[in-house]
């Protein structure tokens, strides 16, 4: 029962697979066109079994050649036929195709699922600046009007403090007091130690 089986009914000339394989193992170039032959088309059928898609089931079968070429010095033929070697290996090729467009899939859903949630950083930040910035207002309504107007044409529109002097038609020294005293209450309201 170690004869080979022939489903057409008639024995294909010459080698067999399995001597083409150790041919092949030596480099012979013939021999991996015969086998190239012999395999390439049930090679074919089951990658696309699996992969169902055209394109990348030519591109794994030609992987799996490729593969044959370069491994046959490993293939045992006490382990088993040479077509199932070669249909093992593509069985392999074809499931590791899957598993990584499935994994890379996943990987793409997961990125764009972090692209539309904001940070939780960024969200809480905004928060917070409102809040700092809604406490700023309500200290800023504490000062008298002139200590107002000296810290907001100061800080809020950047003026010198000799630019908000000539501003309000007040000399320097009254708009450095009006400015430090009005800082000193905006840092007691706020409750920032000095």
């Amino acid at each position: 029962m170690n004869e080979a089986v022939q489903i057409s009914g008639v024995p294909s000339p010459g080698p067999d697979l399995q001597e083409l394989l150790v041919r092949v193992a030596r480099g012979d170039q013939d021999a991996f066109a015969q086998v190239y032959d012999a395999v390439s088309g049930p090679v074919l059928g089951l990658v696309r079994s699996i992969l169902r898609d055209p394109a990348q089931s030519e591109e794994v079968a030609q992987e799996v050649l490729v593969e044959v070429w370069r491994t046959a010095p490993r293939f045992q033929a006490t382990r088993g036929s040479a077509m199932n070697w070669v249909l093992t290996l593509a069985h392999h090729r074809a499931v590791d195709r899957v598993r990584s467009a499935e994994a890379s899939a996943a990987r793409e859903h997961r990125a764009a699922l972090l692209d539309r949630t904001p940070a939780f950083d960024e969200v809480s930040e905004q928060v917070e600046t409102r809040l700092e910035r809604e406490q700023v207002r309500r200290c800023l309504r504490t000062l008298s009007e002139l200590q107002r107007q000296s810290v907001t044409l100061a800080y809020y529109r950047g003026l010198t403090y000799r630019e908000v002097a000539e501003l309000l038609t007040v000399p320097l020294g009254t708009i450095k007091t009006r400015l430090r005293d009005g800082l000193i209450r905006l840092r007691d309201c706020l409750g920032v130690s000095a």
